[in-house]
């Protein structure tokens, strides 16, 4: 069983016997027509929606659907997230993470960011050279940098903390 928030308000129980697909324990009976591209045309109780997959994230398990020109986000959670859920070990993952350290050594050719500047997980922090190979290290969560440890021009040592933040 799979249960299935829609925009943070919604929530649907999701289960698959056979062929057959239940919601909320009722059986769900669709007439599907692919229309390509990630398109559908379905038809549910005598009434006709189109229906777009805009985006799917399988690592966050989530995705985003058009529904007749209306958006939807959806979040999924499989038997294990409840499993963890029920345990207690849901937040794990999703631990804090206080600072960037030098994945390797290098030499520091930019910092994009200031102190005290908002970042979301993904943005670009800097960009460190090493073996004559220039990459960019990526905020890994969402945070408000505290301290820059290194500017540019600095050579840093790996594992050498760079970035900080509240």
């Amino acid at each position: 069983m799979h249960k299935v928030k829609v925009n943070e308000s919604f929530n649907f129980e999701i289960d698959k016997k056979g062929t057959d697909l239940f919601i909320d324990n009722e059986l769900l009976k669709l007439d599907l027509s692919d229309l390509g591209n990630h398109a559908t045309h379905v038809i549910y109780k005598n009434k006709s929606f189109n229906t777009e997959v805009v985006e799917v994230n399988m690592p966050d398990k989530t995705c985003t659907i058009k529904v007749n020109g209306n958006i939807y986000s959806l979040k999924i959670e499989d038997q294990f997230d409840q499993l963890l859920k029920q345990l207690g070990l849901d937040n794990l993952a999703s631990a804090k993470v206080l600072e960037i350290k030098a994945p390797m050594p290098g030499l520091v050719l930019k910092v994009i960011v200031e102190e005290g500047m908002e970042i979301k997980k993904g943005d670009n922090l800097l960009i460190l050279e090493a073996m004559k190979m220039e990459n960019i290290l990526k905020s890994s969560t969402d945070g408000i940098i505290k301290k820059i440890s290194v500017k540019q021009g600095d050579k840093v040592e790996k594992n050498q903390i760079l970035i900080q933040f509240k």
